[in-house]
């Protein structure tokens, strides 16, 4: 079990996510429950491809953190 990294961005009609480690990886939904439910099916569907297609399925590295910034 990989545990990949997964921006979620609200946009103009719902939600859009992707995954830094998974390069066009990507995912919508009308709300944040369903793009994570989704984007959670387009990782296995794309590592699913990459080892269909004899490529290597990239380990996890992106992280995340925040940086505090006076305003």
């Amino acid at each position: 079990m990989k545990k990949y990294l997964v921006i979620v961005e609200e946009t103009a009609t719902g939600y859009s996510a992707y995954s830094p480690d998974l390069p066009g990886c990507i995912a919508t939904g009308a709300t944040r429950d369903e793009v994570e439910r989704e984007m959670q099916a387009a990782i296995q569907f794309h590592i699913d491809g990459l080892r269909e297609d004899g490529q290597p399925v990239p380990e996890p590295q992106a992280y995340s953190t925040y940086c505090e910034v006076p305003v």
